[in-house]
């Protein structure tokens, strides 16, 4: 089961550095661009990109890395 999120939800994941939260702040349903890669996202299937709480760093994840606080 795919999780689907919006923007403004906030959320958590697991990162290198341990769990990480954040705000969703764009939801991306096509393929796009993301610090020189080509990340593959559609409409059954989006990517969303995500600012850190504590750091302000971005990071793009699919709704399956991703849990809802």
């Amino acid at each position: 089961m795919e999780k689907h999120f919006k923007i403004g939800d906030h959320v958590t994941w697991n990162s290198e550095a341990g769990r990480v939260s954040g705000t969703i702040i764009r939801v991306h349903t096509s393929d796009f661009q993301y610090k020189g890669y080509t990340h593959h996202a559609s409409d059954e299937d989006p990517q969303y990109e995500i600012k850190s709480d504590k750091t302000d760093h971005i990071a793009a994840h699919k709704g399956k890395a991703l849990k809802k606080l």
